[in-house]
């Protein structure tokens, strides 16, 4: 029983990340109605530059504390994708309002290979690390309870936690404030967000900042775990079974398809892996996100689809 709860808990932390990198699919979704393959560069642009700000801060400002140095380093490193945000509504959305959700597609992708290129002719290519004092530690816990207690990481645990949070502050942002029902409003109809008065540019505008501080935390956390390198931009994908499973308009739902994936992965992993060769946590999320094409493609949060003939 100690092992199958140690074994839950680690894809409940899994799944808690997965939903962090999704949910940066679907604020774009919910603002502009198209999918962002671009997510995955941001997160690694964004880990790039908060790794390389947090390695020149000390030396060029001279600041001794690391606490301090990590603060400055997030700070600008928030700046930057601000500042990506706006760049990509001035240079790219603005001239594409109105236009088939095929076409912005196809610019998230070259918006991808060029923060793909920026980020390695500005930062570097190297692998980087990102160390923002997050304990690496395991935590023995439940002792008296199971023999042997449980080990849990510390890590994750706070990781799970800060993603947590994010999460809940966006669901209330969208639910609760003008601006966040102003998003919802562009998403279903650009021309009639438009002719109530919702500046659309700068709707757009408000929804990649948010998107950049999202990718921003992912790739800090990542970073922190994995080390930062390019590579780091395959997150994404396999967040991409969890935006399938949870529903491209929902946020609940990407917590609830984060959760889903990550347990179900690490389970299968254990229990069903020593039977089949191993190699099940690789495929087990996108075979499921499959199975949710077939008979729910709208996802279990997802908005269903309705055409009136």
């Amino acid at each position: 029983m100690g092992f199958f709860l140690e074994t839950l808990i680690s894809g409940l932390m899994a799944g808690m990340l997965y939903s962090l990198v999704a949910l940066g699919f679907v604020l774009i979704f919910k603002a502009s109605g198209v999918f962002n393959f671009a997510q995955g560069a941001m997160v690694l642009f964004a880990a790039l530059a908060m790794a390389r700000f947090s390695e020149w801060i000390p030396g060029y400002l001279g600041v001794s504390s690391r606490l301090l140095a990590n603060l400055l380093a997030f700070a600008a490193a928030g700046g930057v994708m601000f500042l990506v945000a706006w760049l990509v509504e001035w240079l790219v959305l603005r001239h594409l309002v109105n236009q088939e959700g095929i076409t912005l597609l196809m610019a998230t992708l070259g918006i991808t290979y060029f923060l793909d290129g920026v980020g390695q002719t500005v930062f570097g290519s190297d692998i980087y690390k990102i160390d923002v004092g997050m304990p690496k530690e395991p935590l023995m816990v439940l002792q008296d309870v199971f023999q042997g207690g449980l080990l849990v990481s510390q890590e994750d645990l706070l990781a799970a936690a800060i993603a947590a949070a994010l999460v809940a502050a966006l669901s209330l942002f969208f639910q609760k404030t003008g601006t966040g029902r102003a998003l919802r409003a562009v998403a279903d109809d650009h021309q009639a967000a438009q002719s109530i008065g919702i500046p659309l540019n700068r709707i757009w505008v408000i929804v990649w900042c948010v998107a950049g501080v999202v990718a921003l935390v992912a790739g800090i956390i990542w970073g922190s775990k994995l080390g930062v390198q390019f590579s780091l931009s395959t997150v994404a994908l396999r967040a991409l079974p969890v935006v399938i499973l949870g529903g491209l308009t929902s946020v609940p739902g990407a917590i609830v398809g984060g959760l889903i994936i990550g347990v179900g992965e690490k389970l299968s992993e254990v229990y069903i892996g020593p039977f089949v060769g191993g190699g099940i946590e690789i495929w087990f999320a996108y075979v499921l996100a499959l199975v949710f094409l077939l008979f729910r493609p709208q996802g279990l949060f997802g908005e269903k689809i309705i055409d009136r003939v």
